[in-house]
């Protein structure tokens, strides 16, 4: 059987931790930022873990 190959969007949206957490960007720094406070865009700028619901899906489209 072929191989499972990587899902190029969620390749590029999604990076692995190296204790297999997987980490995704905030979403709301693209647009707007001057109505946004210094701390609102700081906390927005952090990395986030993946919500456990979504983990096995991810996963999959990573090939992993």
């Amino acid at each position: 059987m072929p191989k499972q190959k990587t899902h190029s969007g969620t390749k590029k949206r999604f990076k692995v931790t190296g204790s297999g957490k997987i980490m995704k960007q905030q979403a709301g720094m693209r647009h707007n930022l001057e109505s946004k406070s210094g701390q609102r865009k700081r906390r927005l700028n952090q990395d986030q873990v993946i919500a456990p619901a979504n983990v096995k899906a991810i996963k999959k489209l990573l090939g992993m």
